[in-house]
This record gives structure tokens, C-alpha cells and sequence, in this order.
């Protein structure tokens, strides 16, 4: 047909209820999902121009038979988690004769998989070098195959996503990507594998033009920069910040900021002055483990250099709220290791916690060694947080969830967690004003508890449900109201950030029921 127009539907399947789901908090907000997919506006971008996009987003609504008949082309992109969905949604494709086409992080892993599932075209690699390919391969009339590049592109060649295609009213956050690749070697890590060893920046005018795009839709709120570690060359992220600072001044900080970082960034309070100074407001640690020996056998090595309990609490006392990852079942990890992350987080003040078990993910090293000692079993590798091991680890698995389940109930336990909460936001310093990092104090007329205009209705209903909770329906009340005034008293400007934490929390606890169901079998 050669450059005839093709109508393309891109699909991201379901997620599974995770960490990340707060559905609570999206059933009051109105939200339908945290992220829209970042990988699949980029490929939407490098379609020719004449190809007619079509999103769907399987957590915001399901495949329509409609938007089936639509398509020419089916494109799916799915992580590990997402296998099924991406397989479901091939099988209707194919049933109505459609061309699929399968890519993303779990089909860089499992090409062959994919592509014996009956998807047409499986793509490995970054989709600037991929995509044209693919392409090419479509207007000449192929098949199907796999199309894999195994080079990695310039940043500079990374299209402006189309945030054009999504509702962001329906999303609790958007995305950007401001590098890719990560310095460290964690075996676990898949990062490595897809994005390399050497981190790749875009220009800081390249990042403020995605955020004026995303500004440019109407949306205000939350920007999650997806990068795996945004700190990895702390020069470069200074140059980023120094440029987001005005630009969000100037446009009335419409947005405010979530990323990933290393512990070392607790060892840098220049840093954290800029980031809080930018409006960040949470960061992602992956502290896997407070014991030393657990992280050198994983080569966590940047979570040893750094004094790991002094770096998260230095974090949280800046003003950055620290979210973080454990996890179980690493090799040379001694009985009791559940409880000693219960105790970690408790001394660091880290009110968002997730305790994981080790999965190993096809094609790390850790997948690999394991595969070479003859350990891996047939599993289904999934979110961490909920998906069985896939190996056989040197304790016994049910020792393992046995811990597991033991520490997010002593995490998420209402007193607990509140009284977590407290010290964190107790330790935290107050907001500062424009005259300092430019930093805002929040402003309950015109503000968010991050620091942003909101959506006030939805504000109030978060609230009414925060005071029902818990300084009415429940037996934690006095405590509640205890803090509450204490909070009010001692660091005004962060009430807000302390009642969103209680929120968060009280939705995570739903979640442990999630996880003790999937534990059950292995416990009996």
C-alpha cells in the first residue's frame, strides 16, 4: 500500500492492583489511572504523519469491539505484569484479521514468546531505530517478524511525545523521560538490559518543551519523571533544575514533581534544596536492604558508599518525602530480615514503605546466574510486591512470605503508620518562600498539599474521608486529633503533605490483603 494512511490503535493493557493503584483515592479524585503510557505516545510520534493514532488505555476503559474494526495495525505494549493483557488483547485482533504488533519491556525480554503467541511483528529495542523499521516492513506488505535493534539512540532523536492523545483529566500523574540508562550494575535490575549501562540526557530546552506540551493540554498536577535515577550525573540534574525552578514560577507552578533517586542523594543537601526548590515533592528510593552483606551480594554497592540510615533521613528532613522499596529473598540474606526493614524504616521516618520478594526478570544477571545454577522454576514473573518467586531462593519460601506479610502489617498498622508519618513530617522543614530555593509555601486557596493549584471539590472529598476515617469512625481518633494539632502547631506549612501521607497509607493497607491472598497457597 506503500505511505497509504493506516488507522493505528495502540494498546496498554491492564494493570494488576499494586502499591501504585490507590484505588480509593481515585474512586474520590475521579482518576482512572497514575500514568498514561509514555512508551506508547513516543511510538505515536514516530508514525508517519499520515497514520491516524488511536489510544487505548485498558485502565481507563477496555477494548472496544469498535476500536478493534478501526484498526489496521494493533499495537500492544506490555511490561511482565501486563503479559496476559497483552495476549488477550492480541488473541481479538487476530481473530478479526488485524496486523499486531508487540513491543515494550516484557517483549524485549520474551521475544520468542510473543511472537509464538501469534503476534505478527515483535519489536526489540528502542522505538526510534525500531519503529521506522517496522514501518517500512508494514507498507511493504510483510507478514510479521522480529524487528530488533540493539543500539541505542541519541536522545536528541526522541520525538516529542503526543500527550495530544490522552484525557489527562483521567490520570493522577504524566509522564516524562528526561534520561535513560542507568551507572550501576544491581543484578537484579533489568534497567541495564533495556537502556544500557550509559546514561543518555535530553537537552534541558528538549525537557521544558515536553512540559510546556503537557502544560499546553490543560493539565495541572502531578509530573512523574520516569527516569531510573535522576541524580545518576548530579551536575546535569543541577542544570535541570536551575531551568525548572523559573519555569515554573513563571507559569504559576502548575506543576509539582515525583522522580527516582540513589541514597546518595541524601549526601548532597545542595540537591535536595534545588529539587524542593523545583517543586519535587516525593522520590523513589530503592534501599532493597538495611543489611550490608545483602547489598554487596546484589551489587547495590552506591547503598553502601553512603550511610544509608543518615542519607534517607536527610532526604525527608529537606523536604523531599521518601518512598521505599525493600526486598526479600536475596541470597545471603539471614533469618529475621523482615523485621530488620520494619526497624530500618522506623528509624528513618519513611512513611510510604514497599516490601517486596525477590524476582529474578529474564535476561539480568541475576535471571541468568540463576538460570546457569540450575534454580530457576516455571513461574510467572510479575509485580514484585505480589508475584510468586521464580526461583529457589536459600531460605525457605515460606519463611520468606512469612516475613513479608509480618512487616507490612507492622508498617501499615493505623497507629504505626500515623505515628510514622508525624515524625517524618515533625523532622521535615518548613516550605520556604521564592527568596530562598524557590520553593512555595502552600496556600489553601490556590494550592495542593504538593504545592499546586487542584481541583478544590475533589480536595474537600479527600478530606471528608480522611476526618471520617480517622478522627471519627475510628478507634485511632485521639491519636488523630492529637496529631493533627501537633502538626498544626509545629510545622504549619506541611499539614497538607501529613494528611495526604495518612491518605496514601490508609489506602495501602487495603493492600495488604492482596498480598497475604497471594501468599496463601505457599503457606499452608
Amino acid at each position: 500500500m506503500g505511505n497509504a494512511a493506516r488507522n493505528i490503535l495502540l494498546v496498554n493493557p491492564a494493570l494488576p492492583r499494586s502499591f501504585w493503584s490507590f484505588q480509593e483515592i481515585m474512586r474520590v479524585t475521579g482518576k482512572k489511572a497514575l500514568l498514561p503510557s509514555l512508551g506508547l505516545l513516543t511510538v505515536a510520534a514516530l508514525l508517519p504523519v499520515s497514520w491516524t493514532a488511536r489510544l487505548c488505555d485498558c485502565n481507563v476503559r477496555p477494548v472496544s469491539e469498535e476500536d478493534l474494526e478501526w484498526a489496521d495495525v494493533v499495537m500492544i505494549s506490555a511490561m511482565l505484569v501486563q503479559r496476559d493483557g497483552l495476549f488477550e488483547c492480541a488473541q481479538r485482533a487476530k481473530r478479526l484479521g488485524k496486523i499486531v504488533v508487540a513491543g515494550g519491556p516484557y517483549v524485549t525480554s520474551a521475544s520468542r514468546e510473543v511472537q509464538d503467541a501469534g503476534c505478527d511483528f515483535v519489536v526489540v529495542g528502542e522505538g526510534e531505530y525500531t519503529i521506522p523499521l517496522l514501518v517500512r516492513a508494514i507498507e511493504r506488505g510483510d507478514s510479521g517478524g522480529i524487528i530488533a535493534v540493539q543500539e541505542k539512540t541519541s536522545m536528541d532523536h526522541v520525538p516529542l511525545p503526543r500527550f495530544d492523545l490522552v484525557d489527562p483529566g483521567v490520570y493522577d500523574a504524566m509522564p516524562v523521560q528526561t534520561s535513560r540508562g542507568c551507572p550501576f550494575a544491581c543484578e537484579f535490575c533489568d534497567v541495564i538490559n533495556l537502556f544500557g549501562r550509559v546514561p543518555r540526557y535530553k537537552s534541558v530546552s528538549r525537557v521544558l518543551a515536553e512540559l510546556s506540551a503537557i502544560f499546553d493540554t490543560g493539565y495541572r498536577g502531578a509530573v512523574f519523571i520516569t527516569d531510573d535515577n535522576f541524580i545518576g550525573n548530579p551536575r546535569r540534574a543541577e542544570e535541570l533544575l536551575r531551568a525548572i525552578i523559573p519555569w515554573n514560577r513563571e507559569r504559576g507552578e502548575p506543576f509539582w514533581y515525583i522522580t527516582q533517586a540513589s541514597v546518595n542523594l541524601g549526601s548532597s543537601p545542595e540537591l535536595i534544596d534545588l529539587m524542593t526548590g523545583a517543586n519535587f515533592g516525593y522520590v523513589f528510593v530503592g534501599i532493597e536492604s538495611p543489611d550490608v552483606d545483602v547489598l554487596a551480594g546484589t551489587h547495590k554497592y552506591q547503598n553502601i558508599r553512603h550511610p544509608l540510615l543518615e542519607s534517607i533521613r536527610a532526604i525527608g528532613s529537606g523536604g523531599l518525602t521518601v518512598i521505599g522499596s525493600f526486598i526479600l529473598g536475596f541470597d545471603n540474606e539471614e533469618k529475621g530480615a523482615g523485621g530488620r526493614i520494619v526497624a530500618f524504616a522506623e528509624a528513618a521516618g519513611i512513611p510510604l514503605v514497599m516490601v517486596n520478594t525477590l524476582q529474578a526478570v529474564p535476561q539480568t544477571e541475576l535471571w541468568r546466574r540463576l538460570r546457569d545454577e540450575g534454580r530457576l522454576v516455571d513461574a510467572d514473573v510479575g509485580d514484585m510486591a505480589t508475584g510468586v518467586m521464580n526461583f529457589v531462593p536459600t531460605r525457605p519460601v515460606k519463611d520468606i512470605l512469612t516475613e513479608q506479610i509480618a512487616a507490612w502489617d507492622s508498617l501499615y498498622d493505623v497507629s504505626r503508620h500515623m505515628d510514622r508519618v508525624l515524625r517524618g513530617i515533625l523532622a521535615m522543614r518548613p516550605t520556604r518562600s521564592a527568596s530562598g530555593a524557590g520553593e512555595k509555601a502552600a496556600s489553601p486557596k490556590r494550592k495542593s498539599s504538593h504545592g499546586v493549584r487542584s481541583n478544590p471539590a475533589a480536595e474537600l472529598r479527600l478530606l471528608a474521608r480522611l476526618v471520617w476515617r480517622f478522627g471519627i469512625a475510628s478507634r485511632h481518633r485521639g491519636q488523630f486529633w492529637r496529631q493533627f494539632f501537633l502538626v498544626a502547631r509545629r510545622n504549619p506549612s506541611r499539614w497538607r503533605r501529613y494528611l495526604t501521607l495518612l491518605v496514601m497509607g490508609d489506602d495501602i493497607l487495603s493492600f495488604t490483603a492482596v498480598i497475604r491472598e497471594r501468599a496463601a497457597p505457599s503457606l499452608r
